[in-house]
């Protein structure tokens, strides 16, 4: 009796019951197991710590300009250095990611993302050429960055979560309110504590990714598909489907950036702000409308088909453009941008999602790709309104008119996707 009471107790005990587990193959007692939120919380600070580097060196511009004497032609190369580096590391990220590992990987973008930020602080007063010493910092902080832009949404996708298209879209967001809360927070700083105090808000920003670091070092992380079987780039490229996801990133990230490079000239017409408020605010409501869509999205996305969601959010991007190209009220102008931020904020999680689930052995390569084509349409879309708007005599609205191309190939890229799907 006593022996049988000993071995009852000894097949119920946690040990016992994890051994009984794994020996059944049986791996959703361990997923429960592991807390995932805490790998879902590592990639919010990471989409802010991508926010801080993209928008606190540009607030700095002329006070660069002012404190060493650097050109504003110069100065003006520092957001192109930033956002070449990210292109060159979604390239190699797609060939060596998978051998380095994801943990290795996203642990070194948040090292990488603090040393820039506080290098930002220290060296370019240590370096006899100061614009050396920015750019320098600039591409360390922007190696971070484009790891977090590769990695964080194939270690979301990999997560047990349910629903993930309402998970990456709520996980984009932050992005969103990364931006929104570092022009807020550092202008806030500067009119309390000066300008001149600008390095110490670097450091204080570092210490985002400095804590982040342990979060992913402890967080769990999952692979989307096993070693060696997931798609190589040259099965990528052979697969029409990815093509036309490649499509769909590019004109996500022109439809997005496009209007947001001029949110802050639409608010200085509109509202006759200032150069400085023109800058904070467009950008600001841009962002903040941005976000609320995919907000909205992460909340009610399970309610909603993600393809007639993304073809609503076309047209709507589509109709922003030709109120902010054709409106004679710069009030109705501002409103087309402000609108525009709204209608494009699932537009790049929304790709990356129905791109997964169209082609689950992807992998790394694929997101890396994708991230890359979403920075390619980034750079090109802004040069192509600025083009037109030149052209036509510098009349915005004109290049606004130019702008339209990227939602309607975006909904044609989104129709070709369905036909291909049926078939």
């Amino acid at each position: 009796m006593m022996q049988r009471r000993r071995l009852r107790r000894y097949n119920r005990s946690p040990r016992r019951m994890v051994r009984a587990v794994i020996c059944n193959g049986d791996t959703e007692y361990m997923n429960m197991r592991k807390n995932y939120q805490k790998t879902l919380r590592a990639c919010y600070l990471g989409f802010i710590t991508q926010a801080i580097a993209a928008n606190f060196v540009p607030l700095l511009f002329l006070t660069f300009h002012t404190d060493y004497g650097i050109p504003l032609g110069q100065i003006a190369l520092i957001s192109s250095v930033f956002f070449l580096t990210q292109l060159v590391v979604d390239v190699l990220c797609a060939r060596f990611v998978d051998g380095i590992g994801y943990r290795r990987a996203i642990v070194a973008s948040e090292v990488a993302s603090a040393l820039g930020l506080i290098g930002l602080a220290i060296v370019p007063d240590l370096c006899p050429n100061p614009f050396a010493g920015i750019l320098g910092c600039v591409v360390i902080y922007a190696i971070g960055s484009g790891l977090i832009e590769v990695l964080c949404s194939p270690i979301v996708e990999a997560c047990p979560f349910d629903n993930k298209e309402s998970v990456m879209s709520l996980l984009h967001s932050f992005y969103c309110w990364g931006a929104v809360g570092t022009i807020l927070l550092s202008t806030l700083f500067f009119a309390v504590f000066g300008v001149q105090r600008w390095r110490l808000l670097s450091c204080l920003w570092a210490l985002i990714p400095l804590y982040n670091i342990y979060n992913f070092a402890t967080c769990p992380i999952e692979h989307l598909v096993e070693d060696g079987e997931g798609m190589s780039m040259g099965q990528l490229f052979a697969t029409p489907l990815f093509w036309v996801s490649v499509l769909l990133m590019v004109c996500s990230g022109a439809s997005e950036l496009s209007m947001a490079q001029w949110a802050s000239a639409f608010a200085e017409s509109a509202l006759g702000l200032s150069k400085t408020l023109g800058d904070l605010l467009g950008p600001c409501l841009f962002a903040i409308a941005m976000g609320i869509s995919r907000v909205i999205y992460g909340k009610y996305g399970e309610k909603l088909e993600l393809t007639w969601a993304m073809l609503g959010s076309g047209a709507l991007c589509l109709g922003c453009y030709l109120l902010a190209s054709i409106a004679t009220n710069p009030v109705l102008g501002l409103v087309g941008c402000v609108m525009c931020g709204f209608s494009v904020g699932i537009m790049w999680p929304g790709t990356i999602s129905i791109s997964s689930k169209r082609m689950p052995l992807g992998g790394t390569a694929m997101f890396a790709l994708l991230a890359m084509a979403g920075d390619l349409g980034g750079a090109f879309g802004p040069g192509l309104v600025g083009w037109a708007t030149q052209r036509a005599g510098d009349d915005l609205r004109a290049g606004m008119l130019a702008g339209c191309v990227f939602p309607i190939l975006l909904i044609a890229g989104l129709i070709a996707m369905r036909r291909m799907a049926r078939r």
